[in-house]
């Protein structure tokens, strides 16, 4: 199987890196426009083989066409979040940068699965999907599962546990109105309701809608990578290995949940020819309406972006 990445920025690269890490795949193309870029994380990865004993071959390039014949490509390419910068602000920029990287990736490699990353995420991937005119299963999003993994870690820092002992899940959106489901969440087998008092998990699920913007605000001049670039190989993973263990992701609804001709976060099976199946559980009414409010606010998102694009061209 061979991955390309395009954009080798910290997420990209950090992806590429836990990929062959986990001897996921044959070969892994890693692109970006900026010349040198790829090339030379590409090898400063590949350096690392005979130490992470992995058999990946790693390559880097500026040409879109060394990028051919891939079976997933992986989009990280993009303008990141600044302090104070909403996902929102980033979608008419970036979607000018996935256009070209979606409509010139394609063309290399016409079979392939997109799995998109650059944000806003949920925008991007329908994005991608008017662009190629993929049926849904071959457009999916990363999100719902760095999300989800956030939201785990703050309920296992604050119930003094490993987050392994924590089973959440976060649907919707991601973004401000990403939805947390509270009456899924529990730690060693109890509903978090019962652990916590209403406003402890509260605020965990605030900062879990805050999870990116936090570190973005710490950082500076950055955004999060290494949880994202753990995220990507975990849906490599799942597409390469057909385990057929759901895992939240972003994907296209056609009726699920209520919800039609939006993207959004919802626990998705994989496999290698991308989505399988979308599995639903379920909600409480609260976790629905707030599921339902968070699409809305997408498709808003993205008429908006329509509409902008429409009166460019």
């Amino acid at each position: 199987m061979k991955i390309s990445i395009i954009g080798a920025g910290n997420v990209g690269a950090t992806a590429a890196k836990t990929i062959a890490d986990r001897n996921l795949v044959n070969e892994i193309a890693l692109l970006d426009v900026i010349e040198g870029v790829a090339r030379g994380k590409a090898l400063d990865i590949a350096q690392s083989a005979s130490i992470a004993g992995f058999d990946t071959v790693l390559y880097g390039s500026a040409d879109y066409g060394d990028t051919a014949g891939s079976d997933l490509v992986i989009v990280t390419a993009g303008m990141a979040r600044k302090p104070g910068m909403s996902r929102n602000d980033l979608a008419h920029c970036n979607a000018k940068i996935v256009r070209s990287a979606v409509t010139e990736a394609v063309r290399h490699s016409p079979g392939c699965v997109v799995l998109m990353v650059t944000n806003p995420l949920d925008v991007m991937a329908h994005v991608a999907l008017r662009e190629t005119g993929f049926p849904r299963e071959r457009i999916i999003g990363m999100a719902g599962l760095l999300d989800t993994s956030r939201f785990k870690l703050f309920i296992a820092r604050e119930l003094g546990i490993n987050p392994r002992e924590v089973d959440a899940l976060v649907l919707g959106g991601h973004g401000d109105l990403m939805v947390p489901c509270v009456s899924l969440a529990s730690a060693r087998g109890k509903p978090l309701s019962g652990l916590l008092p209403a406003e402890t998990i509260d605020a965990l699920v605030k900062r879990t809608r805050d999870g990116g913007a936090e570190i973005v605000n710490l950082l500076k001049t950055g955004s999060a990578y290494y949880a994202p670039g753990e995220s990507i190989a975990e849906m490599v993973e799942a597409m390469v290995k057909d385990h057929g263990r759901p895992l939240p992701c972003t994907a296209y609804l056609e009726g699920e949940y209520g919800l039609d001709g939006v993207y959004c976060g919802v626990p998705c099976v994989l496999g290698p020819a991308g989505l399988s199946r979308i599995v639903e559980l379920p909600l409480s009414e609260r976790d629905r309406q707030a599921l339902h409010a968070s699409a809305d606010s997408v498709k808003e998102q993205y008429a908006l972006l329509l509409k902008t694009m429409d009166e460019e061209s």
